[in-house]
């Protein structure tokens, strides 16, 4: 015998319930509650696409999630009919964990997702096992009533079982063999003290009887009919009084149809038709921008792009977007028609580094509009691009040769060293109507060839925010020319500044009032959009113990301007305790939690009412059904519980999107804009998240507590601490700083046990490079004359593989083998072996022991190593040179230094004096190639290594360089031989 919830009685033959005790009750009952909520959070989500959640088309007796009315909640339910007119299309579902009938339109139907399938339906279909109806029937000329069989129940015996069930404490029931589609059961109930077996007890009062007898299944006196004594019924629970005991109008009305109808046999849908109104369901834009979290402000709005295939794009430009950009962004969709227009536009997302989330609509403005409206008088290129580096000046170059559009705008790179006269030596062709550069090469350019940009009318700033960042004073410059002469080609080709970026940064709100007039503005990133918006950050440190006094004290129950407050909590019962404090001291308090979803509407038509001056309005939710509300019109945000997320930090101050400050309105002054806050209550638990928001916080101008500030620096010495398996920082060792600190996963502290070095501490060494792997760093072997080990190895290798060549039979990682490259022969170490997979040829990754290199070999080129070899360590060494690096801010040598360094130092004995050495790399300053002359013992200095880089005119002197790795040694002054250093 089970437990059992009888939720609806339709009749004794249709029960619908759920059995309890075959699992955990509470379990069973969390697991449906969670569900239901996860459903309502996911179908409320503003953030989703309607258009895909909605069915293309309805099925019966298919499962899809429908919206209740009744409940302003959304629950499965499976769809029994389907009703089309001329106007409307209506389904009649069924609630599979309710065990209603519902009728609702198309538009509040939505596609099951596979994991709200999960779950078995809550509510089963019941009959009384055993049993079948009577009925009465009178006979008017005999005068005279019998009982008699009858095909469907009375609504006497519905109501007789329906008080019986409301009257008892206690339902069981006995399962037997199910049936078709419902299950037969005993169903026992408990109504005081007393036991009732409900199919009997219907039976002995004439509603049924039992369906195993014989013949008409009556006997001569139970037909005859009796009267009913119902006191055992009246032993109930009085219910509480309500405030309203007499029903309005409205459910008078409800009320009597319900009575008129239930004595007429209509198909329940049908009831449900009559009964079920029809209601009107909020429904957003899929164009909305703020739905999908993008902040659009444009003083010129346009009609977003939907679709990679818009009709206004160029031809020879479709193939590329079709290949490789086969899907907007929500950030194109609003920021390509403006940059097609012409517009002056700004993008902020986080796919700004990709140059087709711009090149796109620009080249299709330019083949369209400009390339017929520039001034053909003089010659010069109509649009320049500006990268913040090289690598991404050539990305961008290739992008544009496969476009195609080459026939027409002829793009071409200028890459200009510090040389005298190389900026004076430039050619650009004359049909060249795109360049593509950095800001440094550009203002080198105009210093020579300013008369060459007359005509520019299309300035691209790619990654905005990287450009002011490393070259800000040049950026000044290329801005002011532009001014000047967009304002002399403005009657024939208005001017276009297109600014993409992945970070909002305090430059470009200069950027905006001084040189994009009418701008279009677009922003993906709602963190990003809020230091746009100018959000207040307030950061209050506190004890956990301590938040719930240290929040009241932030909040103005009486403001002189109205204010609408938002509390993000973690969880059901913090958001109870603060809107128990909160409730008590503000009138106009409300909350929303995962036990409250049903009431969101009810909020949201609270939250939304126009309040005036003196007026505080409190909402206290969680961070899930915050996506449901779909605020947007908050001036102050509260942390009570911290963001776990970037992502989640910004769409809570995305709620403020619409008190944002509106950089495309000229005439906006700051005082017109209302004040908007993000209070942000960091307690000691918040440890692992401080070092990210406070790289957000520095940005914002906040005033960061000095006890932050010491927190922060402690996480951030415990995270190097944590490094201690990584190898020391390639920049740092090359550069002498990391620019990425704060996200670079390698090494940034020198380890006394990993750095310790054997090579030589000081003094003159000789060197030669065999590999290059930049200008200034090398791979190589360090020679000493007393020691010829490794050319004694080097020639026993070539006579034993000149008489046989054994291929490897197995492929160890870690192993140690050879390979052949030309006519010598190499040890090399597997760092990592494939699984082969059947495959007969496959490639290894292996480094070169003695060369310092490591690359693909094909697995057929390795040989066996006998042991004899295995014996002497790898000679090579990382050599780097210093007191030198790239121009330009660049963390990289821009590879036509690299190979003429190669070129001339490669495979060459050079001469170098010992600065500093860490680990298995020594430090050199300088590096000579020295030649001695020949019968004398005279030696010359042929070539320095640090005077041929300078003189590509792509290096700069780095004097900083050693007195920071220095530095960087004595900071773990602690430890013993940290490193040698030279003195």
């Amino acid at each position: 015998m089970v437990k059992i919830s009888v939720l609806k009685v339709e009749n004794p033959s249709c029960l619908w319930g759920a059995i309890w005790g075959l699992s955990g009750d509470v379990e069973t009952s969390e697991h449906y509650k969670k569900l239901h909520f996860q459903m309502n959070l996911f179908y409320r989500d503003t953030t989703q696409d309607v258009c895909t959640l909605k069915p293309t088309s309805l099925e019966e007796g298919r499962v899809y999630v429908v919206y209740w009315a009744v409940k302003k909640s959304w629950f499965r339910a499976m769809v029994e009919s389907i009703f089309v007119d001329s106007v409307s299309c209506q389904a009649c579902c069924f609630l599979v964990d309710h065990g209603e009938r519902v009728v609702v339109p198309s538009e509040q139907i939505r596609v099951a997702m596979e994991n709200f399938l999960q779950l078995p339906f809550w509510v089963q279909k019941f009959h009384l096992a055993g049993i079948k109806p009577t009925t009465l029937r009178v006979s008017l000329l005999e005068e005279k009533a019998e009982l008699k069989p009858s095909a469907r129940w009375d609504s006497s015996a519905t109501l007789f079982l329906h008080k019986l069930l409301q009257a008892s404490t206690l339902k069981e029931a006995v399962l037997l063999e199910p049936e078709s589609d419902s299950t037969p059961i005993k169903l026992y109930v408990t109504v005081g003290d007393i036991k009732i077996c409900v199919n009997d007890d219907l039976v002995a009062k004439r509603f049924a009887y039992y369906s195993t007898k014989s013949g008409d299944g009556l006997e001569e006196g139970d037909r005859l009919p009796v009267m009913l004594s119902y006191s055992i019924l009246t032993q109930r629970v009085s219910p509480k009084p309500t405030a309203q005991t007499q029903p309005p109008p409205g459910k008078q009305i409800y009320e009597l149809w319900l009575t008129a109808l239930s004595t007429c046999w209509f198909h329940p849908c049908l009831i449900c038709l009559l009964l079920c109104p029809f209601t009107w369901m909020s429904q957003v834009s899929p164009l909305d921008p703020c739905r999908s979290g993008i902040l659009v402000h444009a003083t010129f709005p346009a009609e977003p792009w939907i679709s990679v295939n818009d009709p206004a794009i160029v031809d020879t430009l479709c193939w590329v977007q079709r290949k490789q950009y086969s899907t907007l962004s929500p950030a194109d969709c609003y920021s390509w028609p403006a940059v097609a227009r012409g517009c002056h536009t700004l993008v902020i997302s986080s796919s700004a580094d990709q140059p087709l989330s711009y090149l796109t609509p620009l080249l299709t403005h330019i083949m369209l509009n400009s390339i017929f409206t520039s001034h053909t008088s003089s010659s010069g290129p109509i649009a320049v691009l500006l990268c913040p580096g090289w690598e991404k000046v050539q990305a961008v170059y290739d992008l544009l040769g496969v476009s195609k559009v080459s026939q027409k705008l002829y793009p071409t790179t200028v890459l200009l060293g510090i040389n005298k006269d190389e900026a004076k030596s430039v050619k650009i062709p004359k049909n060249c109507l795109l360049l593509v550069t950095t800001p440094f090469s550009l203002v080198r350019l105009l210093s020579c060839h300013c008369f060459l940009f007359l005509r520019l009318c299309h300035l691209v700033l790619d990654e905005a925010d990287q450009l002011f960042s490393l070259a800000p004073d040049e950026m000044t410059t290329i801005l002011q020319h532009f001014q000047v002469t967009s304002d002399k080609e403005s009657d024939s080709c208005p001017p276009q500044l297109i600014v993409v970026a992945k970070r909002w940064t305090n430059h470009m709100e200069g950027l905006l009032s001084t040189y994009m007039p009418c701008p279009s503005i677009v922003i993906s990133v709602p963190e990003e959009a809020a230091l746009y918006g100018n959000v207040q950050q307030v950061i209050l440190m506190t004890l956990d113990i301590s938040k719930i006094s240290v929040l009241l004290g932030t909040l103005g129950f009486s403001p002189d301007v109205g204010q609408k407050t938002l509390i993000v909590a973690n969880s059901f019962q913090e958001v109870e305790d603060v809107f128990k404090v909160t409730h008590g001291l503000s009138v106009f308090c409300l909350k929303i939690h995962e036990g409250l979803t049903h009431d969101m509407d009810f909020v949201l038509e609270q939250w939304k009412k126009d309040i005036g001056p003196g007026t505080h309005v409190i909402l206290v939710t969680t961070d899930d059904c915050l996506k449901g509300l779909n605020i947007r019109d908050a001036t102050c945000v509260v942390h009570y519980s911290f963001p776990s997320s970037p992502k989640l930090f910004g769409s809570r101050l995305f709620c403020m999107a619409e008190n944002f400050r509106n950089s495309s309105k000229q005439d906006q002054t700051r005082s017109s804009s209302a004040v908007t806050r993000s209070v942000l209550l960091i307690s000691e638990r918040n440890a692992r998240h401080v070092i990210g928001i406070l790289r957000y916080l520095e940005r914002a101008n906040a005033l960061l507590p000095p006890e932050l500030l010491t927190f922060a620096q402690g996480v951030q010495m415990a995270r190097e601490d944590q490094k201690t398996d990584h190898p020391l920082c390639s920049y740092l060792k090359s550069l002498g700083v990391c620019r990425n600190n704060g996200i670079c996963p390698e090494r940034h502290r020198v380890v006394s046990q990993l750095d310790q070095s054997k090579l030589p501490a000081s003094g003159v060494i000789e060197v030669v490079p065999l590999y290059i792997k930049t200008a200034s760093v090398f791979y190589g072997r360090i020679v000493e004359e007393e020691d010829g080990g490794f050319e004694k190895m080097a020639s026993e290798m070539a006579s034993y593989y000149a008489e046989k060549k054994l291929g490897a039979k197995k492929l160890l990682e870690g192993g140690l083998y050879a390979v052949q490259e030309d006519d010598v022969f190499h040890r090399v170490k597997l760092l990592s072996v494939p699984d082969r997979g059947g495959r007969l040829f496959f490639s290894v990754v292996a480094c070169f022991i003695d060369m310092g290199k490591e690359e693909e070999v094909k697995s057929y080129q390795i040989l066996e190593l006998p042991e004899q070899f295995h014996s002497l360590p790898g000679q090579a060494v990382e050599i780097v040179v210093c007191r030198v690096k790239p121009i330009d801010s660049e963390t990289s040598w821009h590879p036509k230094v690299t190979r003429a360094i190669s070129q001339k130092i490669r495979g060459l004995q050079h001469r170098a004096r010992v600065v500093l050495s860490l680990g298995n790399t020594v430090f050199v300053d300088p590096m000579v190639r020295v030649t001695q002359i020949p019968g004398m013992k005279t030696v010359i200095n042929e070539y320095n290594v640090q005077a041929e880089i300078l003189k590509t005119g792509m290096g700069i002197r780095n004097p900083e360089h050693v007195d920071l790795l220095r530095a960087l040694c004595e900071e773990n002054s602690s430890s013993k031989d940290e490193g040698h250093m030279s003195r």
